[in-house]
């Protein structure tokens, strides 16, 4: 049996007694990061960038704090390149109002890929339809991998932006994101990066990858609810207008004029979510004290179970790559003659824990003719006996349905 030395720094495991398997869509919480939120709003509950008395300096030393955190984490050269958002979907929604809005023109492409979550899809299609670009899509195998000969055709003078998704939260790949971004700066595009699902499970730098653009959400990385991350290369940021206006976001408003504040500050109005952001850095400092080497090592492990198992079950289908080492912890799945809704409400019943539906990624399933999946995924958590209990109720969902097999 596989020994996993962290579950016991998770309390819902012991208060529920859940076997949680939906963690692509959000990721549990240590209890160092619920002790993050406890210490925030019990000892400098302020409000932070304005107060100059004791709390309210130590409540913006740990926001910023956590801004440097992130900064480190991702690679970025400077602080002032992360903005703190709700989430990845209004991350991305910042960059297409302020970045794309003010940059695309008639005839311009967007190139995206058929892949991604809604989020990295309706923002640029909004930005689009205000400015007379277009949106295009890279389409993948079956597995989830794109071919040369389809990169090539597709990302070509006239692509200004290209928003790609670093892991499938259908099929579990990995995005060549290096390869698209020297391809798209060849072609004198930006490149955004939707970082939600790989930003838990895998080192992310941004420089590595070639992003101009990074996003990711906290709650998906431990972290949260309510917290998210834009990176931006400084330039980049400097240029564009702000999103929101409002409080802090200024350094002087007159009857007819204002002056906007400094990034990253111009992009973050109003009271912000200092007690996400704590918790975020409490969650990050976790995570690499955890280390990625143990993350890919379990998740590849009990992944392969999955796939053993499976490949008992005739009436069991996996979307994706056939190799479980290429599935990052994500395993959506069919059972034949039986709706994804019911299987994950007769699993419900023993208490696990799976998500089931579109994934927010309906023209994915569409182009490979699938209306809705059943979806596991994993983390730093999970253990042996979570997949082998969850793939034992798997066997006995047919026969619940009426099947005799």
């Amino acid at each position: 049996m596989l020994e996993n030395q962290f579950r016991k720094d998770f309390p819902i495991f012991e208060k529920t007694g859940v076997t949680y398997l939906d963690s692509a869509a959000t990721s549990q919480r240590p209890q160092v990061v619920i002790d993050a939120e406890r210490e925030f709003n019990e000892k400098m509950n302020a409000n932070p960038l304005r107060g100059l008395y004791g709390i309210s300096i130590e409540a913006t030393d740990a926001y910023e704090n956590a801004r440097e955190t992130v900064r480190e984490f991702i690679g970025a050269d400077s602080a002032k390149e992360i903005v703190f958002t709700r989430n990845a979907s209004e991350s991305l929604n910042l960059i297409a109002y302020t970045y794309a809005c003010s940059v695309l023109k008639p005839g311009d492409t967007v190139l995206t890929t058929i892949m991604e979550h809604h989020s990295n899809i309706l923002p640029w299609r909004m930005a689009a339809e205000r400015t007379g670009a277009k949106v295009e899509y890279l389409e993948p195998e079956t597995d989830g991998t794109f071919t040369d000969a389809e990169l090539q055709k597709k990302i070509v003078n006239g692509v200004k932006i290209v928003a790609v998704g670093h892991v499938s939260n259908v099929l579990g790949c990995v995005n060549p994101v290096k390869k698209i971004s020297d391809m798209a700066h060849a072609v004198g595009a930006v490149v955004v990066v939707d970082a939600a699902q790989s930003a838990p499970h895998m080192k992310v730098d941004v420089k590595e990858l070639g992003a101009d653009f990074l996003v990711f959400s906290g709650h998906k990385l431990m972290a949260p609810f309510g917290i998210g991350v834009v990176y931006g290369r400084k330039e980049l940021l400097e240029a564009m207008p702000p999103f929101l206006r409002g409080g802090e976001m200024i350094e002087y408003v007159t009857r007819d004029t204002e002056k906007w504040a400094e990034i990253p500050h111009k992009f973050e109005a109003g009271t912000v979510n200092a007690t996400g952001a704590v918790g975020l850095d409490a969650a990050i400092k976790y995570l690499k004290n955890v280390g990625f080497d143990f993350i890919r090592e379990t998740e590849d492990a009990l992944t392969s179970i999955i796939f053993e198992e499976a490949a008992k079950l005739p009436y069991f289908h996996i979307l994706g790559s056939s190799d479980p080492k290429k599935h990052n912890g994500i395993v959506s799945f069919t059972i034949d003659g039986v709706h994804p809704h019911d299987i994950s409400s007769i699993l419900d019943g023993d208490k696990i824990c799976i998500r089931a539906g579109h994934h927010c990624a309906q023209p994915l399933l569409e182009y490979l003719n699938v209306s809705s999946t059943a979806r596991a995924s994993l983390y730093l958590y999970n253990t042996e006996e979570d997949v082998r209990f969850f793939m034992d109720k798997v066997k006995e969902i047919r026969g619940i349905m009426g099947y005799g097999d």
